[in-house]
């Protein structure tokens, strides 16, 4: 009677394994029309399994035939999120070369180039500029994650990051104003890029298309955004789909430099 109370070490793992599988779906999900059609389809697992406890054998097969099709049903009905879910995978740290020629440098002293630090001062004083002059921008700070898959929609440049260069690229007029610049240590790597805009359906109707795109790339990468509004001349900071708020400048210069560390 109480054979399921003899736990091995493998039975722990697998509802460790079980449990984050399920917290990660619902972190793709939440927030988007997807969560309810979700919710659903748990409580229709949990019921077909109740049913079948109980030798309910007429409901149970019934449940039982719908949910041995409904990996067909997710697929349709969950075609954005699985696409989204093999993005993350596509670019997490598991298979990020920036990542393991990291650790492996950390063997090898002064063996190749260093990479470059983000001047954020020049940042900072860039983001105050734009604000000044109401110039809208969005700036995408790359972390661990690769952004390769985001960056071949836009324009690939190399230039190094300055106040002047900023300026420029978002200037009404400039060719290369619209969409997202990709900052890769301290370069402007790829501009006028397309950014995966997010599908929650409870941000605010204030937000236009670029804090759409900023919350989007931060939920699906580990990247830091910056969004400088057109409209009300403001700088708003998001990281891991949430906007970040701060006092001052001097405030988010601070928390910048702690996240990129």
């Amino acid at each position: 009677m109480f054979d399921f109370l003899d736990f091995s070490l493998l039975d722990v793992l697998d509802i460790v394994l079980v449990a984050l599988l399920l917290y990660y779906a619902y972190r793709l999900v939440r927030g988007t029309a997807a969560i309810n059609i979700f919710v659903g389809i748990v409580i229709l697992y949990l019921i077909w399994k109740i049913t079948d406890a109980l030798n309910m054998e007429l409901l149970s097969n019934i449940l039982g035939g719908f949910m041995s099709v409904g990996v067909f049903a997710l697929i349709v009905v969950f075609q954005q999120e699985i696409r989204k879910l093999l993005l993350m995978l596509g670019s997490s740290n598991l298979a990020n070369r920036k990542v393991i020629s990291r650790y492996l440098n950390i063997f090898a002293s002064n063996s190749g180039q260093q990479e470059s630090v983000l001047n954020i001062d020049a940042l900072i004083k860039s983001l105050s500029l734009l604000k000044k002059q109401k110039t809208g921008a969005l700036l995408v700070l790359e972390r661990n994650k690769r952004l390769d898959f985001i960056k071949q929609s836009g324009v690939a440049v190399n230039m190094e990051l300055s106040v002047p260069v900023i300026e420029s690229i978002f200037h009404k007029n400039a060719p290369l104003h619209d969409g997202a610049a990709i900052i890769e240590n301290n370069f402007i790597t790829a501009t006028r890029v397309v950014l995966p805009v997010s599908e929650k359906s409870n941000i605010s109707k204030k937000f236009g298309l670029r804090h759409r795109a900023a919350i989007g790339v931060s939920e699906k990468t580990d990247a830091l955004v910056l969004v400088v509004s057109e409209e009300r001349g403001t700088i708003s900071y998001y990281r891991n789909g949430e906007q970040i708020v701060f006092k001052s400048l001097n405030d988010l210069q601070n928390m910048i430099a702690k996240d990129m560390s």
